[in-house]
């Protein structure tokens, strides 16, 4: 269990020194596909009231906190934001009430078989006949206050006949055992990738955001990563450390090779109508939790999507 973190790409993580992400691939661990809805909704019973409440990921915020535990809640907060009004009403109509708090992306509300609420498209067998289409991915628990709320997978299955809830089963697929519970073939690898850690200079976390943003940029502009630009950089890494981070993107990359899931929906980018695996999955293991995501694929179409707007109905 962690606290409400956002959930770092294997190769970022390893930039300060951190390397639990290698041990992660290789031990047991939980696999879920990652899916691209948009807003994030946080709902369920507010322990600090008893009172059911929906809301965003400011929930979670530790000053300006945003739950709506009533619809004048809701109009008292997003009356500026329609489009995430009109979503939060629904949720808040049709979700149904729990003791527990969960979190998912809103896919769109019922009546059509394709939604695109972000940057992928998802094609449904038929058209949807519940209400609202919600993926919950995390469980959270908080005794006196959501803002010491603790996140864990979300591993129940939920059921409702007014919400459609999207939680296709993901699995790691061995080469020659089928189905197994971590990523075995990648062995030599990880050891590979250690020993090149032993060579390498590691930065402090200001350092590494500064990095993070340096090759986002790249990714954005669907230019290479080219590690001895960045020994001219100035304070921005060595070449050294670069490589390894190449080293490591390559090792997610082929961890991405032996994903699997059982969705019923296919997965298309923008308007290209040729499905694709999805957008990635989210490794879940005792170090923390990690995106699996294609950044050269995704991330790329994700930043140049300039047009992202909430699903409406």
């Amino acid at each position: 269990m962690t606290k409400n973190i956002h959930i770092e790409h294997p190769e970022d993580s390893i930039l300060t020194g951190d390397l639990s992400v290698l041990d992660a691939f290789l031990l047991p661990l939980l696999l879920s596909l990652k899916i691209d809805g948009s807003p994030s909704i946080v709902w369920g019973r507010n322990p600090a009231t008893g009172l059911q409440f929906v809301g965003t990921k400011s929930v979670f915020n530790k000053n300006k906190i945003l739950i709506c535990e009533t619809p004048s809640d809701i109009e008292k907060h997003y009356a500026h934001k329609p489009a995430l009004l009109q979503i939060l009403m629904a949720c808040m109509a049709y979700l149904p009430i729990t003791k527990n708090i969960y979190q998912g992306d809103f896919i769109g509300f019922g009546g059509a078989k394709n939604y695109r609420p972000n940057t992928l498209t998802y094609k449904f067998p038929e058209i949807v006949k519940e209400e609202i289409i919600i993926a919950p991915h995390t469980k959270y628990f908080a005794v006196n206050d959501l803002r010491d709320a603790i996140a864990m997978p979300l591993v129940d299955k939920l059921e409702n006949s007014r919400v459609k809830f999207i939680q296709p089963t993901a699995w790691v697929h061995d080469d020659e055992e089928g189905r197994t519970d971590a990523f075995h073939e990648l062995c030599t690898e990880v050891e590979y990738i250690q020993n090149m850690a032993t060579a390498v200079k590691f930065v402090d976390e200001k350092t590494a955001k500064k990095i993070k943003i340096n090759l986002n940029y790249l990714i954005r502009e669907g230019l290479e990563v080219n590690p001895a630009d960045f020994d001219d950089a100035g304070n921005y890494g060595s070449s050294n450390l670069i490589e390894l981070w190449c080293a490591v993107n390559e090792l997610k990359l082929r961890a991405l090779d032996y994903c699997r899931d059982n969705a019923d929906f296919e997965t298309c980018v923008m308007g290209d109508p040729e499905p694709i695996q999805g957008e990635g999955y989210v490794m879940i293991s005792r170090f923390g939790y990690f995106k699996l995501v294609d950044r050269r694929e995704f991330s790329y179409n994700n930043f140049s999507n300039s047009n992202r707007k909430f699903a409406t109905a």
